[in-house]
C-alpha cells in the first residue's frame, strides 16, 4: 500500500540531523510544510496573572525566520522535494493539506514551552479526528530526554547537579544522516494544493519593516542551514577561535569573541549535536582544552532550560516564577519601562546594550545579564515585561533560554542565590576603555573612559568641555548606582 507522509517543520529548519525528516522519509510520498502562525506576530496579551500586551515577534527575528524558510525550500527543492508554505494556524492548515493530499501520517518536532505544546496538541487533535496518525519527535537539545539520568520530571532544579549527573551518565546520540527524500504526492495542483508564497514582513504584521543596515552590527546573521554551517566553519576552523572561547566569550565588540551560533540553533537551522560533533573533531585534530569544553558546557545550559520548561511548564511565566515568590512587589511604571526600552535610562552600559538590541536584534550575553539585573533588581520592574521586550527583539530568541535566564537573574527561577549584578562594576570589568559604550552612545563619544560609565560624576565645566549636557544631550540617570 502506498503511504503518504506530511512533515511539519517548526523550529527545525534543516535537513541535516533532523530525526523528524528522516523518519517521515520512509514513506512513498512526502509533503513538507511550514506554517507562519499568525498568533506569533502582532501585539498579543502575555496572559495569566497581571497580564500585559507586547509585540510577539519583531523585525529582526521575522527577517531571519523568513530567510531560513526560504533556504529550507531551496534545500528541499535541490533534493527533489518541495516545501509548502502557509500563513495560517497549523491546526487548520495541516488538517486541510492532509485531507487534500490523502496523507496517512504526520510527523513533527515537539517543543517544551507551553504555547508550543498547546499548538501541537491542537494539531494532534485536528488530525486524529480526521483519522491521520501523528508522530512527535524530540530534536531540539544536545541530549535526548530518554537518555537523561532521571526522567525530566525528576531532574534537579539547580544547574550544577544536573550537569554533573548528565556528564557522568549520559551520552550524546549520533547525528542523523540526511535521508533520500521521496517525491511529493502526485497531481497536487489538480487537488488545489499550491506551494504557497513566503509572506512578506508586512503580511506577517502591519508594523514590521525590513531592518535598516547597521555598520556596527557584530554579524549579519543570514538565515538558513548553509549560513549556519558557514558560521560554524568560520568560527571553529577558519578563524580557530574555539581554542580561546572561554577567555573571550564575555567580550562586547566583535564577531568572534563568541560563537554567535544561537540564532541558527534556536530556529533549528543547526542542531546542537552537529555542533558537539564538530567540537569533538576539533579536539581530535587541533586541541582539547577548557575552551572546547566550555562551549559544550554552554550547550548543556541550553538543554537545562529546555528540560526545566518541560518539567515546570507555565509556572515559569508567573510573576513569582517556579519558586512562587510573593515577597517582591513587582512594579509596572510605564515611564520607567519606556526609558528602558528606548535605551534612555541614563546608565550608559545598560543603554548601549539596549540600543544594540534595537538596531541589530543582538545583544552580548554579558549585556543581557546586566540589563535583566538592572530591570529586575535595581528598578524592580516586572521581570516578565523585560523578558517580553527581549522576546520581541532578539534574533536568537528561545522561550526557555530567555525566560529561564530572566527568572534566574530576577531571583524567581532556578537558583535561590542573589543574582543581582553590580552594573557599574560589570561595565568597568567588561568595557574598561568604554569602547562599547562609545560605539552605541555617540553622545558620549568624546567623554573619557573615566566618566563614560558614570557621566553624572562630571561637573558642569567638564560637561561643557566634553560637549555633553546631562538631561539635554544624554539623560540623567533613573537611579544612582554609585559604588
Amino acid at each position: 500500500m502506498t503511504e503518504t507522509a506530511l512533515v511539519w517543520f517548526r523550529r527545525d529548519l534543516r535537513v541535516r540531523d533532523n530525526p523528524v525528516l528522516a523518519a517521515a522519509a520512509d514513506a512513498d510520498h512526502l509533503l513538507p510544510v511550514y506554517c507562519f502562525d499568525p498568533r506569533e506576530y502582532g501585539t498579543r496579551a502575555f496572559g495569566g496573572a497581571h497580564s500585559f500586551r507586547f509585540e510577539k515577534t519583531g523585525s529582526h527575528r521575522a527577517r531571519f525566520r523568513r530567510e531560513s524558510v526560504e533556504a529550507l525550500r531551496e534545500s528541499l527543492s535541490g533534493r527533489g522535494s518541495t516545501l509548502l508554505v502557509r500563513h495560517d494556524r497549523p491546526e487548520t492548515a495541516l488538517a486541510d493539506l492532509a485531507a487534500a493530499a490523502d496523507v496517512d501520517r504526520v510527523w513533527f518536532q515537539t517543543l517544551p514551552a507551553p504555547e508550543e505544546v498547546a499548538v501541537e496538541n491542537r494539531v494532534t487533535t485536528a488530525l486524529r479526528d480526521d483519522g491521520v496518525a501523528v508522530h512527535r519527535r524530540w530534536t531540539h537539545t544536545l541530549y535526548h530526554p530518554a537518555d537523561l539520568p532521571t526522567p525530566y520530571t525528576a531532574i534537579d532544579d539547580t544547574y550544577t547537579p544536573f550537569r554533573e549527573a548528565v556528564e557522568a551518565k549520559s551520552t550524546v546520540r549520533d547525528p542523523v544522516a540526511v535521508p533520500d527524500l521521496p517525491p511529493p504526492p502526485a497531481e497536487l495542483d489538480s487537488r488545489g494544493v499550491a506551494p504557497g508564497a513566503i509572506p512578506s514582513l508586512r503580511e506577517l504584521d502591519d508594523d514590521l519593516t525590513a531592518p535598516a543596515p547597521e555598520d556596527r552590527a557584530v554579524h549579519d546573521f543570514p538565515g538558513g542551514e548553509d549560513a549556519a554551517l558557514d558560521r560554524l566553519n568560520a568560527y571553529v576552523w577558519a578563524g580557530d577561535h574555539l581554542r580561546e572561547y572561554r577567555e573571550t566569550r564575555n567580550g562586547m565588540v566583535g564577531a568572534d569573541y563568541s560563537s554567535k551560533l544561537s540564532p541558527w540553533l534556536n530556529e533549528g537551522c543547526l542542531s546542537p549535536r552537529s555542533v558537539e560533533r564538530e567540537v569533538r573533531r576539533y579536539e581530535d585534530e587541533r586541541v582539547a582544552n577548557d575552551s572546547t569544553y566550555w562551549l559544550l558546557f554552554e550547550l548543556l545550559w541550553r538543554d537545562f532550560f529546555q528540560f526545566q520548561f518541560r518539567k515546570h511548564g507555565a509556572a515559569f511565566f508567573r510573576p513569582g516564577g517556579i519558586r512562587d515568590r510573593t515577597d517582591v512587589d513587582w512594579r509596572t511604571d510605564d515611564e520607567r519601562l519606556r526609558r528602558v526600552r528606548a535605551g534612555e535610562t541614563g546608565i550608559p552600559f545598560v543603554d548601549a546594550n539596549v540600543r544594540e538590541l534595537l538596531a541589530t536584534g543582538y545583544m552580548p550575553n554579558r549585556g543581557r545579564q546586566n540589563v535583566a539585573s538592572f530591570v529586575a533588581n535595581d528598578l524592580r520592574l516586572d521581570w516578565r515585561v523585560g523578558a517580553a521586550f527581549f522576546e520581541t527583539h532578539l534574533v536568537d530568541y528561545d522561550p526557555c533560554s530567555n525566560y529561564g535566564n530572566w527568572a534566574y537573574v530576577a531571583g524567581v527561577g532556578n537558583d535561590s542565590r542573589d543574582r543581582a549584578f553590580d552594573v557599574l562594576e560589570q561595565a568597568r570589568t567588561y568595557d574598561p576603555d568604554a569602547r562599547y559604550v562609545e560605539r552605541w552612545i555617540p553622545e558620549l563619544a568624546a567623554v573619557p573612559p573615566a566618566y563614560a560609565h558614570e557621566p553624572w560624576r562630571m561637573d558642569a565645566a567638564e560637561q561643557d568641555s566634553f560637549g555633553v549636557e546631562l538631561g539635554v544631550d544624554y539623560p540623567e540617570p533613573m537611579v544612582r548606582l554609585d559604588s
